[in-house]
């Protein structure tokens, strides 16, 4: 998207678009990455205090992360509320490791919550910051599954919300552009799944498992953003850590250890739709490995790094 009166343009047509869709008391997901931020956002201008924008504590969420979308949404002036829903997720989640099922429980536990918000704030509509590849990588139609994105394929039929989503014929890149101009601190922030870590542990999602990878994803991004503001490579456009469930044999002082795997992914791309490998210097990645194993130490032995390109592979692992 070039010129800003384009993306003024799509500004305006969203917010009148919202204006004529929603009469009534609207709920939102806002996870605080960029596309549900852009949507309650707005939304917001287009309906005011109509909109209760809720931030879901999955559990599932990255290191600090609740805490900084607090913040961003009280500096925008929007009223966020909060709600822990950890222990949930995590029950309804207990023994489920194939990626198709973890990502439609996620989606009705999801929804689960925003019926219980529903009946608090008596919302007709969700709002929802889906855009072009979720739907489209959701399968339907003619279109193959590539896997199901909790906000499209993992919706519950019983839905009784009416489904507004102002964002849903964009793409990443111009979702950015509107961000930018809406002066949205995330606008740069990169793109995070919406299921959050459930999709980046693959396996049993325990909490240890999933505070494992948590601490793998800090390292990953700290490191990364560092290396590049020191000019050693170009900032990825997603950059995290996965937690398999393959363990190998290792060595820690004398001791012999049976530990999981890490795997650090690091892509460019400009929509999300395709995707290359991302050139990092093996300084860098050998940095990241030793923190990781030593932060780890007993539960993670072995670091290794994603070489494949989307196609063949997705970006994330799930």
């Amino acid at each position: 998207m070039s010129p800003l009166i384009d993306t003024q343009m799509l500004i305006d047509e969203a917010i009148e678009s919202l204006e004529s869709k929603v009469d009534d008391t609207a709920i939102i997901a806002c996870s605080g990455g960029i596309d549900s931020t852009v949507a309650a956002v707005l939304a917001h201008r287009a309906v005011g205090r109509l909109l209760h924008c809720v931030y879901v504590d999955t559990g599932f969420m990255r290191k600090g992360e609740t805490g900084e979308v607090r913040e961003m949404f009280k500096e925008m002036g929007i009223d966020l509320q909060v709600v822990d829903a950890s222990e949930r997720f995590f029950i309804s989640l207990e023994g489920i490791t194939d990626p198709e099922q973890k990502r439609k429980v996620i989606g009705e536990q999801f929804i689960r919550v925003f019926e219980e918000e529903q009946a608090n704030c008596g919302a007709k509509y969700l709002v929802q910051g889906t855009i072009a590849p979720d739907w489209i990588e959701s399968g339907g139609g003619e279109r193959d599954v590539i896997k199901s994105h909790h906000n499209v394929g993992g919706l519950p039929d019983d839905v009784d919300l009416m489904i507004v989503e102002p964002l849903r014929e964009f793409y990443k890149d111009e979702v950015r552009e509107i961000a930018r101009s809406l002066g949205i601190k995330s606008s740069e922030r990169q793109p995070f799944p919406g299921p959050g870590l459930a999709v980046r542990v693959l396996g049993d999602l325990t909490r240890n498992r999933v505070e494992a990878c948590r601490e793998a994803c800090h390292i990953v991004e700290i490191r990364l953003q560092e290396a590049a503001a020191a000019g050693k490579c170009d900032l990825p456009w997603q950059y995290f850590a996965a937690l398999l469930p393959v363990r190998s044999v290792g060595v820690h002082g004398d001791t012999r250890v049976h530990g999981e795997t890490v795997v650090v992914r690091a892509v460019t791309s400009l929509d999300g739709m395709s995707a290359k490998y991302s050139d990092i210097p093996h300084d860098v990645l050998a940095s990241i490995s030793t923190e990781i194993t030593n932060s780890l130490k007993g539960q993670v032995n072995r670091v290794v790094y994603d070489i494949t390109h989307k196609p063949p592979g997705t970006i994330e692992w799930e």
